[in-house]
């Protein structure tokens, strides 16, 4: 097998891009973390965001205090006003590219709300190229602000069925974290993790500490707490090996997990 930047760069110029030998050089090569120290985590738009000042104003004041000892990357979610969007959307038959555009437009909205919550602390929102100027963000206040929607617009990748754009800000927010090499990736909801059903509907439902993907997929709980693409990301990721989801309407929960604290569920890649 390849394994130096010689036989690499060969096999770039001779072989198709396909080729299981280039791929498996590829693969060989040195793994750079752009952003080893960072942390992302993803405010739900629908489970937290849209709850207004009583759920967003304690988190707010939790992220000021925890930048101090952290450098924070923080997506937001969509939410209702996107499931909106999606419903009329797709009764009109446009396809999963335009909901896309229409769902990140709500994502960017929730940034800008957030930024402006927080821009008193000198934490600013970013969007496009400007993630480019994340690392000043991070070496100046520890956190930034960005849009959970992945950028597909009119390119994202259709669904199996429907036209529910199927890489939304879970996964987009993932993206992020794998991309830039950062250390964790943490998602803020309304619930305390995963349970073996819905807890808002089903009372009996069964809290669940920690599972891998492959168990996930084999209990059915695949589209439970994250969008299913998440989970093939996770099981492909360099970096990322696993996620953490905890309730970000318990004051301290979002503290303690970047502590390294086990709170919530932990979704492993194996």
């Amino acid at each position: 097998m390849a394994n130096t930047t010689a036989d690499l760069e060969s096999l770039l110029m001779q072989r198709s891009l396909t080729d299981v030998q280039l791929l498996d050089a590829a693969e060989a090569a040195a793994d750079f973390r752009i952003l080893p120290d960072a942390t992302v985590i993803k405010i739900g738009g629908q489970s937290v965001i849209d709850r207004g000042r009583a759920a967003v104003y304690p988190l707010v004041d939790e992220i000021v205090a925890v930048r101090k000892a952290h450098k924070l990357l923080i997506g937001t979610g969509a939410g209702t006003r996107a499931r909106h969007l999606y419903s009329i959307a797709a009764g009109l038959n446009l396809p999963a590219g335009v909901l896309s555009q229409l769902g990140a437009s709500v994502a960017d909205q929730n940034a800008a709300m957030l930024g402006q919550l927080l821009a008193k602390h000198g934490i600013s929102s970013v969007d496009d190229a400007g993630l480019s100027s994340v690392p000043l963000f991070l070496a100046e206040v520890h956190a930034v602000i960005f849009s959970g929607m992945p950028p597909y617009k009119l390119w994202m990748r259709p669904p199996p069925e429907g036209v529910i754009p199927p890489y939304r800000t879970d996964a987009g927010c993932f993206l992020v974290a794998e991309q830039f090499g950062c250390k964790a990736m943490i998602y803020v909801k309304d619930e305390n993790g995963l349970y073996t059903a819905n807890p808002k509907t089903s009372p009996d439902a069964t809290f669940i500490p920690k599972i891998s993907v492959d168990e996930m997929k084999a209990r059915g709980l695949q589209d439970s707490i994250l969008e299913f693409p998440v989970l093939d990301l996770l099981k492909s990721a360099r970096h990322i090996r696993e996620v953490q989801i905890v309730n970000g309407l318990v004051p301290g929960n979002l503290t303690r997990a970047l502590a390294g604290e086990h709170v919530g569920t932990i979704i492993t890649a194996s």
